[in-house]
C-alpha cells in the first residue's frame, strides 16, 4: 500500500521482454490493453544507427519544423497550436544545447520527410500499423508532455532513437481519478510531485512507470493516459494502429469530431473562462 503521506503514487512496473511473438503479445498485452517493454523490436531499424543529431542537421537542417512549449496546453491564441516555425538545424541545436521545455511532435515523417520512412522497419507483431501516419518526436533535456491520452484512441509503439525518457502510465479509465479537464484529452496532474490537497483522487490511481532505454519500443494501449519526462535529450517515433474494438472507434470519432471542435470553439471564444470553468470541474472532489 502507498504511503500518501510522502506524496507517493501506486505505480507498478511496466513489463519489459527482449523480445515477443505475435500470438503471445495479442494474448497478454495486446487485447488486454496491458502495456509492453520490446527491448529488440527496432534493433534491427536503420535509423537507431543512422537518426543521430548531426545526421537531422547536415541531411535535412533547411526543412521547416514547427516546435511547440507549455503554451500549447494553456488558454488562449497558443492553445493547441505550434510555437513558432524554425528550420530544422537550429531546432536540433536547440535540443542539443539547452535545458527547456521545447518539442517537435506528431511530425509526420511520412508527408514531410518521405526518405525516412526506409529507416523504420514495421514489425509484424500486430496487423493494421499505418502507412501513413509515422510519427517522430523531439524534445530537450527538461522537456515535459503532460498528462493526456491520444485522441484518436490509436494503439501506440514508440521507440526511443537516441535518449531516456521517463513515462508514467494509466488506463483510459482512470481519467476521473487523474482530474480530466472535460471536453479534452487532457490532464493537468503533476505525477511527478502529487499535490493530494489539489487532487485528492490521485489517491485512488493505479498506473505504471518506466525509463524508456535508447533502442526500446513501449507500447502504449489503445487509450492509456501518457506522461513524458525528456531525462535527456530525445528523438522518438511512433507506430501506430486503430482501436480493435466499436467503443474505441466510436469514442475515438466522438473525440476527433465533436470533443475536439467544441473544446477549440470555446476557447476562441472566451479562451480563459472556457479554462477556468474546465479547471473547476476536473477539481471537483468527485464526479
Amino acid at each position: 500500500m502507498s504511503d500518501f503521506s510522502q506524496n507517493s503514487l501506486e505505480l507498478a512496473p511496466v513489463d519489459i521482454v527482449k523480445t515477443i511473438n505475435k500470438k503471445d503479445f495479442s494474448g497478454s498485452y495486446f487485447t488486454s490493453l496491458k502495456p509492453l517493454v520490446i527491448q529488440d523490436l527496432a534493433k534491427s531499424w536503420p535509423a537507431l544507427k543512422k537518426w543521430t543529431p548531426d545526421f537531422f542537421k547536415n541531411q535535412h537542417g533547411s526543412q521547416q519544423v514547427k516546435v511547440y512549449d507549455g503554451s500549447f496546453v494553456e488558454a488562449g491564441k497558443g492553445y493547441m497550436s505550434n510555437a513558432k516555425l524554425i528550420s530544422f538545424k537550429d531546432y536540433i541545436k536547440t535540443v542539443t544545447t539547452s535545458s527547456q521545455d521545447l518539442r517537435m511532435f506528431l511530425y509526420n515523417i511520412k508527408s514531410e520527410i518521405p526518405a525516412l520512412v526506409d529507416d523504420v522497419i514495421f514489425p509484424s507483431i500486430v496487423d493494421g500499423l499505418s502507412k501513413q501516419f509515422i510519427f517522430m518526436f523531439f524534445g530537450c533535456k527538461g522537456s515535459v508532455t503532460q498528462m493526456h491520452f491520444d485522441i484518436d484512441m490509436s494503439h501506440v509503439f514508440h521507440t526511443a532513437i537516441f535518449g531516456r525518457k521517463t513515462i508514467t502510465l494509466y488506463p483510459f479509465e482512470q481519467g476521473n481519478n487523474l482530474h480530466r479537464y472535460p471536453f479534452t484529452c487532457r490532464s493537468y496532474v503533476n505525477v511527478h510531485q502529487p499535490d493530494f490537497k489539489l487532487h485528492p483522487r490521485l489517491k485512488d490511481t493505479q498506473g505504471f512507470r518506466v525509463t524508456l532505454e535508447p533502442g526500446e519500443t513501449l507500447y502504449i494501449p489503445s487509450g492509456y493516459w501518457h506522461h513524458f519526462v525528456y531525462d535527456e535529450a530525445s528523438c522518438a517515433i511512433s507506430l501506430r494502429c486503430p482501436s480493435q474494438t466499436w467503443q474505441g472507434k466510436l469514442q475515438g470519432f466522438y473525440n476527433l469530431i465533436i470533443m475536439s471542435s467544441l473544446d477549440r470553439l470555446m476557447n476562441k471564444l472566451s479562451p480563459q473562462s472556457w479554462f477556468d470553468w474546465k479547471k473547476r470541474q476536473a477539481l471537483k472532489s468527485s464526479l
